[in-house]
Formats: C-alpha cells, structure tokens, sequence
C-alpha cells in the first residue's frame, strides 16, 4: 500500500508496506500472490501454531456467537475459567494456581509490577516502590515498562518523563558487562543485583524483572547456567519479588513450557502474551501463586489493577483453543527438537559467513549478532544498517526475519532474531536456512571493503 495512500499510520512513515492478504501454516501471503516463510512468527514470536488453523477459527465463530464481552466488575464466564484452569494444570509451573488476563505484554508486565507493590504494601512493606530491571531488556512499551526495561532505542525519547527505575548489567556471555570473566562466567551480572539493592535500601525496592531469554533487545540470549539461582536466592534474601518475563519465552517457545523451568527456578510471578493465543486474538496474562494472593486477601484487599478488556471471553475462548492445540500436536517437544535443528543450521552458517559473530538461543527462539571482526567482537557502524540491510534481503527472497539494532551497547551492533511457529517442520527450517545463507551472500558481496 503507497504510505501517501493509506489512512493507516504505519511503524514507518518512510515505507511502502506490502499488504498480507492471507496466510496458511507457517506462510503469509501478500496481495500479489507471494509466499513468505513467518520466520519471525510476527513482531515477534507471537504466531506460535501458524495461520488459520480451523481448530481455533472454529472456536472464535463459537465464542462469537455467545457472547464476546462481558463486564468482568460483575460477573466471571466460562471462558475466562476455562482458559484459566488450563494455564495452571497443564502450562505452568507448580506452586501457580491463579491468572489475571490482560491484552498483551506491556500490560502484563504493568500489572504484575502493580501487584507487586500492592504485595509488598500488604505486608506491612509501604516505601518498597522501585523496580529493578536490566539495561537491554524490553518489556513493553508503555511508559512504566519502558522504565523498568532497559531498550536504550525506546527508551531515549521518553528520557525525560520516566519514572524511577533502577538497572543492572545484563547476562550475555558474549559480551559480558560485568567484569569481562565471561566464559569463565563468576556470576557478575547477577551479584550487581545485590549489590544495587543494597545501595538503595532494601526497604525500598519491590521488584527485580528479567526475561529468562532477552528477545528484541539482544537478540535469543539465554542466561547462563546459575544465574537464575543466584537470582533467586537474593531476591528471597532481600524479600523482593522476583517477576520472569515470558511474554515471548512462555508456552513452549523454548522447548519447555515456560522459559525459566530451564533454570529450575521458581519466580513469584510470571508474565505472558504472544503465544497463549497465537496472534488469533489480543491476550496477556499474569500467574501468581496462591501464598502471593492470600497476602493481599485476608488483609481484606484487592489487586487495584485492570483494563477494559481484561479477561475478554473471546480472546480466552482463543488461547484455550491455541493451547488445547500446542498439546494436542506436541508442539512443545517440536519446539526443542526443530530448534535444536535450526541453532545447529545457524552454527553451520558461521563457518562459512564471517559476519557472523554469534549463534545463540534456546529453542524456536534463535538470534544471530553481526560482527565487523571476529577476533575483536567489533560491530559494524549502525549507519550501516547491517541487520535491516538482511532482513530486507531475505524478505526478498520470502523469508520474515526480525532485525534488531543496538545490540551491543544500545546503540551499535546488529542481530536477526527467528521465533517461527512451533508447527515448522525440519524440511521448513532448512528452507529457512537456505534463504538466510543466500541473503547473506548477496549483503557480503554488497558491503563496503
């Protein structure tokens, strides 16, 4: 569609957008009748079962035609109960028995900080009011979200109206912003935690958010073994609530249900959205477990939180639908088997592509880093635009990737990110794979020498 055409406003105001017109499986279909793999699996790993499965069309139709809203300050529906009581008994990890149902992400890490100050005050813990983050995380684009994350990109033109945050390194064993001992990692990145809570008093910190894989920022970077531990034991020490961000690692993205049973590591609260329905409807949520709500309740209180479309019963009939379908078809198990498939294709593409600098992720959540020189982990000059550059190349060719900028410091570095829907099979990701290499070979072949 010609920009200067549309009534929409776009992402970008500099681009001409071609229209999707439909899509099928793992591929979108544009208005000329072009295919594109969704190696993205949208903006970004939200389509986690493809497009149009009738299974889940069939259950909006259904849903649609008995009632799509209701007024959640008087009444509770078999939807919202329904998607609820799956998410505990067969998603979540023990020790979780409640869901609040928001519209996406941004809300869901909104609410779940809400909850936790409202906690904190419950028990007798009133100036407990600072989040702590980590620089180079994303967690929404809300104001507050973009307070608490640490996406310098999104961050900076709101500099000056964000609220009080507190950040600390974040935990990437390729560029290690601690102390420079990664790989021998000593757990750095995770004692500044420590170390920041005590500077500002424990007395006034109520919680410390992560996302157990760094999506849009960095690009799939998984922790390393033992942080999430460590974590664990200082937030409990420090009696600050420890919230995981699965809003792109949750329901099986990972290879496992949620992203930080990879740590073993229970948090008090975790945020979803993206794949709990697939991008078939807006949904967000946040588990909290029994002992977090029973703090606030019999102190007589509520959770003072809430949208306008929380708990739709349609987007809940939606995401019961697209879980009932990610364990009907195993999609969780394909995610580990197809994603350790994709990660061993990217590693094999290193050997033959010297702009790789990095392979990294876990599961159908996979990031390549650009470098300059291997031997100094140099980035390329961010007017470069090497990841747009690439991502535009293998759109070309009919591949979605996810580029990402700044993934060095905030500012220079470059990485693709792929978070397919868990449907892909091998003979997919090896077109996908194909594509990239190619793509790869026509951006080397174009670079300045």
């Amino acid at each position: 569609m010609d920009a200067a055409r549309s009534a929409v406003l776009h992402r970008d105001l500099h681009r001409t957008y071609p229209a999707i017109a439909r899509g099928a499986g793992i591929y979108l279909f544009d208005e000329d009748g072009r295919r594109y793999i969704d190696g993205s699996g949208g903006s970004a790993a939200v389509t986690a079962i493809g497009h149009a499965v009738p299974e889940v069309v069939d259950a909006i139709a259904r849903q649609a035609a008995l009632v799509a809203y209701s007024p959640t300050h008087a009444f509770t529906n078999a939807a919202v109960e329904d998607c609820a009581r799956l998410i505990v008994e067969r998603f979540a990890p023990a020790g979780f028995s409640k869901v609040w149902f928001v519209s996406g992400g941004s809300e869901a890490t909104d609410n779940a900080v809400k909850m936790a100050v409202q906690y904190q005050r419950a028990r007798g813990e009133g100036s407990r009011n600072l989040i702590v983050g980590r620089w180079m995380s994303f967690h929404g684009a809300t104001i507050g979200a973009l307070a608490y994350g640490g996406n310098a990109g999104r961050r900076r033109t709101y500099g000056g109206m964000l609220p009080a945050a507190e950040h600390i390194p974040p935990c990437n064993s390729y560029r290690c912003w601690a102390n420079g001992a990664c790989p021998e990692c000593d757990l750095s990145c995770a004692a500044a935690l420590d170390r920041t809570i005590r500077q500002v008093g424990p007395e006034n910190v109520a919680a410390f958010i992560a996302e157990p894989v760094v999506g849009a920022t960095m690009g799939a970077v998984p922790a390393t073994p033992g942080y999430f531990q460590r974590i664990r034991e200082i937030c409990d020490h420090h009696g600050v609530v420890f919230i995981a961000d699965e809003v792109m690692t949750g329901f099986g993205r990972t290879g496992r249900n949620f992203g930080i049973e990879h740590w073993g590591v229970t948090p008090d609260l975790i945020t979803c959205a993206k794949g709990i329905a697939g991008g078939y409807a807006p949904l967000g949520a946040v588990l909290a477990r029994p002992d977090f709500v029973d703090e606030v309740a019999r102190r007589g209180q509520s959770f003072v939180i809430g949208h306008t479309s929380s708990g739709n019963p349609l987007s809940c009939a939606t995401g019961s639908a697209v879980l009932r379908y990610v364990l009907d078809h195993g999609l969780v198990e394909n995610a580990a088997e197809q994603g350790s498939r994709l990660l061993a294709g990217l590693e094999d593409l290193k050997t033959r592509h010297e702009i790789i600098g990095d392979v990294r992720g876990l599961g159908l959540l996979c990031g390549i880093e650009f470098v300059r020189d291997r031997a100094t982990k140099e980035p390329f000059p961010p007017q470069l635009g090497l990841a747009r550059r690439i991502g535009a190349a293998t759109l070309e060719r009919g591949l979605i990737s996810y580029p990402g900028a700044g993934t060095v410091d905030g500012q220079s570095g470059d990485h693709l990110l792929y978070a397919p829907p868990l449907t892909i099979s091998a003979s997919q990701v090896d077109e996908v794979l194909a594509i990239l290499d190619a793509s790869l070979s026509a951006v080397e072949e174009a670079l300045p020498s």
